[in-house]
């Protein structure tokens, strides 16, 4: 493609490409698609330098695969974290339709929400093993919290 080319048109053509790449790469195509669109993100902050290289769509996918090994190694000290609390205990079978919930929750949410109810972490301490602020940390928990409540509220009509 020509140096020249505008971003939006560069982005209709090789994201495609790039998500297939990384989500193969990552074993899981959400897992991809966030991570080229982190990746394209950062492109278009940088268009005016990104579509003068000899290959935009290289340093992308480089870019890309940067963010998905980023994410998968906090991911693996997210598992750590867990694992050293020493709570492996089972759900109460009551409890299984509520992680049935959790399950849906986007990514950020459903894993703040395990850390602080199952791994009992703090919001510090998630904010650490999640690589984001404390703030952050706390309006994604109350985000989720809404998420939750509404859904375990829709099931209770449904179930009525």
């Amino acid at each position: 493609m020509d140096g020249e080319v505008d971003f939006e048109a560069w982005y209709r053509h090789v994201h495609p490409r790039l998500v297939s790449a990384l989500s193969l790469i990552a074993g899981d195509v959400d897992l991809g698609r966030d991570a080229v669109d982190e990746a394209c993100a950062r492109a278009l902050e940088r268009w005016s330098r990104v579509r003068s290289m000899r290959s935009p769509a290289g340093w992308t996918y480089r870019v890309a695969l940067h963010v998905l090994r980023r994410r998968q190694r906090r991911a693996g000290r997210e598992r750590e974290l867990l694992a050293q609390t020493g709570r492996r205990s089972a759900f109460p079978p009551p409890m299984m339709e509520v992680w049935l919930v959790v399950a849906a929750l986007p990514v950020r949410q459903r894993t703040a929400v395990v850390l602080r109810h199952i791994g009992d972490l703090t919001e510090k301490e998630i904010a650490r093993a999640m690589g984001v602020t404390r703030s952050t940390v706390s309006s994604t928990l109350a985000d989720a919290h809404r998420t939750l409540a509404d859904a375990l509220a829709e099931e209770d009509v449904h179930d009525a």
